[in-house]
């Protein structure tokens, strides 16, 4: 890849990560007001290769987003948490010791680890997110219930 290509793609990796895309006519515009001048058929192939997907936003309209790379993690401020989970796709929730495996629909996992991970519950130090799974850290000697009561305050039909 050339420099032009690296710095395009940072670039697309950036925007998705800070701002609400729903159209690649978006992309397209915010790209160029970076100064990058590219096809709709280019920025598809870009898309396909930094694996970015639509998923359902807060408002239950699709969005880019990129997948789960701490580098780029949303860095706007979600004003609350339970408005952004107003979408439900939790299925369950089993615990092993201090981890915690959560079964969502496909494609839910990646926004629901990203909302627990900014509620900052207290019993939880991180996660780690697929399509429909989502692996939970729980800090040692935490009781499963103060977790799931945490994260029912996060997690639609969490209870």
């Amino acid at each position: 890849m050339n420099k032009t290509r690296d710095d395009r793609l940072d670039t697309l990796r950036m925007i998705i990560s800070s701002r609400t895309m729903r159209s690649q006519e978006e992309l397209l515009g915010a790209l160029r007001e970076e100064g990058f001048q590219l096809t709709q058929a280019t920025l598809s192939r870009d898309l396909k290769m930094l694996k970015v997907v639509k998923a359902s936003g807060v408002d239950g309209n699709y969005v880019y987003v990129l997948p789960n790379i701490t580098m780029y993690k949303r860095v706007s401020t979600p004003a609350h948490v339970k408005e952004m989970m107003r979408v439900p796709g939790f299925l369950s929730i089993t615990f092993s010791g201090n981890m915690g495996v959560i079964k969502t629909r496909p494609g839910y996992a990646s926004s629901i680890a990203y909302n627990i991970d900014n509620s900052h519950i207290p019993y939880i130090l991180g996660t780690i997110a697929g399509d429909d799974t989502i692996f939970i850290v729980v800090k040692e000697d935490t009781d499963e219930r103060d977790v799931v009561a945490a994260l029912s305050k996060v997690v639609p039909n969490m209870v």
